[in-house]
């Protein structure tokens, strides 16, 4: 699996009425009308030769949800805001080019590329503006941000069942008592693309889709959110999920590297920086055995919870405590051994793995000792014709071919999916008032356009592939050295398969920065998956744990 395919396989993951009716000490948005159907770009339709800008839209509206026992009045606008790429207004122009696709006199002669991105802000009804507040977004890259949104902490969320498929339509959605608006506002963003966002104009795909570009259009689009909204002087937080974490890092940096923009947090769920760690890679890059011992941990304890270990290992934390050490000494000096390592050595490895893995030794012995995630969930049920999970393994479904070698398609996406799509749709047409015709778009397969290369704090040019793969652990600790108040928590479920919960702690603890930044980063993990939220007494762990963090960092009264 290449680069650009692996994050692209990242995707995650009280009634508002018509009127706006903001307090005067509440920040109102001057344009919240009933959204006009916007005018796509005439290059989404083949027409290269035209540009039809993008238009601002908004609709607003106001709910109640109860959070902890207390009732929070709350507004919110569903809307969008234009953004633009790195250098859109400095695009050389060929006057003959302009003078022969000359649109009629009045029309924009503008042909950059722009995108629309599209959010949802709740701010809590009677607080002043310089309340916290967050911005959220999933990640893919290529997913849209319903996820947080709709499974973790807007006002509504919709009920799924923590590990088999969700039946059919209807579906229930029901009061969010775990919503982060107890402790901040929220504005929840779709990237580039996703959702109910939009790319137009010439080479739209070049300019958004890519790590840097995807960065950069979220950095132009929260400081055009604090302008809009006037929220300058309010404590600022990120919040990301997946590869949200990656934006996360990149964005964080910018923010307040090249913006002057610090930020009082980041709050990452389900991490990933340096991809060249993942449980998906080992396979294309031989010779670098250190994923297999990072992904160790997540494979014991999603054995543990199918009942494919001991009887005696009952304890889910002292097993991962033992397997971390094994992880990263024994089976570590095995896996730097290569051919060296004798006969008699290699039986104990593998009949240890068996022990953590519940894998057949024979398999493991074949396998070189190195199995790596999607062999791992073709195989752990394999003697029921049962695929296990990747974004959480404690998701099963039947095997597609069970003659494959890895997994071919995820369990707890195929179980969640309908669900997301069909109760968000209805919340955003019917409740936040979003009446456009667009159709919303889950996730999008931009692997195919996506620029994994990535410019490093520091660096003079962005790397070619054949020099280094995408890593922004120097991104994050940049913006820790930059503002060393900034602090930094880490939620991680132990069975996810996507981004494995040892892996972000070896990057946290490996990041380019003086030893006593470290005391900023919390950390804090979950008997869930890659969507700690899909477990409902998670997802209470997760708001407290989040809601602490936040009034911890901020000085501002909630």
């Amino acid at each position: 699996m290449n680069l650009i395919k692996l994050i692209a396989t990242l995707t995650a993951c009280a009634s508002l009425s018509a009127a706006w009716a903001a307090p005067k000490d509440t920040p109102k948005d001057k344009d919240a009308d009933p959204p006009s159907k916007p005018t796509e770009s005439s290059g989404d339709k083949g027409d290269p030769g035209r540009f039809e800008p993008f238009k601002p839209e908004s609709a607003a509206g106001s709910g109640t949800v109860s959070i902890g026992g207390q009732a929070i009045a709350y507004q919110s606008i569903a809307g969008t805001l234009i953004v633009h790429p790195k250098g859109w207004d400095d695009v050389p122009r060929d006057p003959k080019a302009e003078r022969d696709n000359a649109p009629p006199d009045g029309e924009p002669k503008n042909t950059n590329a722009e995108a629309s991105m599209f959010y949802v802000a709740y701010f809590k009804s009677g607080n002043p503006g310089n309340r916290p507040i967050t911005f959220i977004f999933n990640g893919g890259p290529g997913s849209s941000s319903v996820w947080l949104h709709m499974g973790a902490f807007g006002p509504k969320r919709i009920v799924t069942p923590s590990d088999q498929h969700t039946p059919a339509a209807p579906y229930s959605v029901i009061n969010n008592s775990y919503s982060l608006l107890d402790v901040t506002d929220m504005v929840f963003i779709d990237a580039p693309g996703t959702g109910f966002s939009r790319i137009a104009g010439k080479d739209k795909e070049k300019a958004f889709y890519g790590v840097d570009p995807d960065a950069y259009a979220f950095t132009e689009f929260v400081t055009q959110f604090l302008t809009k909204y006037g929220r300058w002087n309010s404590p600022k937080y990120l919040f990301g999920e997946s590869y949200g974490t990656t934006r996360s890092a990149v964005l964080i940096n910018e923010l307040e590297s090249e913006r002057a923009i610090d930020f009082n947090g980041v709050i990452l769920l389900s991490q990933i920086f340096n991809f060249d760690l993942s449980a998906d890679r080992p396979t294309v890059n031989p010779g670098i055995d250190l994923p297999y011992q990072l992904v160790l941990p997540t494979y014991a304890a999603s054995a543990w919870y199918h009942h494919k270990l001991s009887p005696d290992k009952t304890d889910l934390n002292a097993l991962l405590t033992e397997v971390e050490g094994f992880a990263m000494g024994e089976y570590g000096r095995a896996l730097g051994a290569g051919t060296d390592l004798s006969a008699a050595d290699r039986n104990a490895i593998a009949a240890k793995l068996h022990d953590y893995t519940g894998l057949p030794v024979d398999y493991i012995l074949k396998a070189n000792l190195r199995i790596d995630g999607g062999e791992f969930r073709q195989n752990l049920q394999a003697d029921q014709n049962i695929t296990t999970g990747r974004l959480d393994t404690r998701f099963s479904g039947p095997d597609l071919d069970p003659l494959s070698q890895r997994a071919e398609y995820d369990p707890q996406s195929s179980a969640l999916s309908s669900a997301y799509v069909s109760a968000f749709n209805d919340y955003a047409r019917k409740e936040l008032h979003y009446t456009n015709d667009h159709a919303f778009k889950l996730s999008v397969p931009i692997f195919q356009s996506w620029n994994g290369l990535h410019q490093q704090p520091g660096q003079s040019r962005a790397p070619t592939s054949s020099e280094q793969g995408l890593n922004v652990m120097p991104d994050l600790a940049n913006a820790m050295k930059v503002n060393t108040n900034l602090k930094v928590l880490l939620n991680a479920g132990y069975f996810d398969l996507a981004t494995p919960f040892y892996e972000g702690i070896y990057e946290m603890h490996h990041l380019p920065m003086p030893a006593e930044l470290q005391q900023n980063i919390q950390y804090k993990f979950y008997e869930s998956g890659h969507m700690v939220y899909a477990k409902d007494s998670s997802l209470k762990v997760l708001h407290d744990t989040s809601a602490a963090f936040i009034r911890d960092t901020s000085t501002v009264p909630h």
